[in-house]
């Protein structure tokens, strides 16, 4: 009998892929998708995307949805304390291990790895290490649709927001963006694909302008922010 999985669910392109790989692997038996919603706005934390799609997304892959949902903007205890107890809740369905699309960055795998092994899980990466830009390659290679929710403008102008994930996309990305925004230069919704019974069907709508406090350092003698540019997406 394979192990019970967990599926940590962005609804974006590094999902996809790593849920694709899991699958192919044929390891583990994915149960759920779990994916933390802003309940606020009833969309994806940072994504952007709503409630109603993801939905849609994931009847579309064939998998139950667990949705997480924090504050509008949480604190860290408050975020752990409704982590700890959506995983113990999962721990008890004889869910053993919980899947990411993480792919580099060394702290975040180590605070989910010491986050699960205080509730006596296990955390499986299937794209870590894999250089980024075979990543996004291979995802269009394997026939996936994807769309870009969301940027930063540090990293990207207003223009990237809304652009399908093609060639020419890559090809427009500047030097210091990673070909796969693991960095956080930008989100995406995945629609298509090999794991997908069928296409999700959506329209774009506007593009909209969010600011976000900077995190104040020492360093800093006045308040700064951040400035990210999302596209709407609208269920037909």
């Amino acid at each position: 009998m394979k192990p019970k999985a967990i599926f940590n669910w962005s609804s974006g392109k590094d999902s996809a892929l790593a849920l694709y790989k899991i699958l192919r692997e044929d390891q583990f038996e994915i149960i759920s998708l779990l994916t933390s919603i802003n309940k606020e706005f009833q969309r994806i934390s940072m994504h952007g995307v709503p409630v109603s799609l993801l939905e849609k997304q994931a009847e579309h892959l064939g998998f139950p949805l667990i949705k997480m949902e924090l504050p509008k903007e949480p604190t860290m205890e408050e975020y752990r304390e409704i982590m700890g107890k959506t995983m113990n809740d999962i721990k008890s369905q004889g869910i053993t291990h919980s899947v990411f699309g993480d792919i580099f960055l060394e702290d975040l795998r180590k605070y989910r790895e010491e986050q699960l092994q205080s509730i006596g899980m296990e955390a499986i990466f299937p794209l870590w290490k894999i250089n980024t830009t075979e990543l996004i390659h291979e995802f269009l290679d394997l026939g996936f649709k994807t769309i870009v929710t969301c940027v930063n403008e540090t990293y990207l102008d207003k223009s990237f927001a809304g652009r399908i994930i093609d060639r020419d996309f890559i090809k427009d990305l500047p030097e210091n963006v990673d070909p796969c925004g693991e960095n956080g230069e930008f989100h995406t919704f995945t629609f298509d694909g090999p794991i997908f019974k069928s296409r999700v069907d959506f329209e774009t709508g506007e593009i909209v302008k969010k600011t976000y406090p900077k995190p104040k350092t020492d360093e800093e003698s006045e308040d700064g922010e951040y400035i990210f540019w999302f596209c709407d997406l609208v269920l037909k």
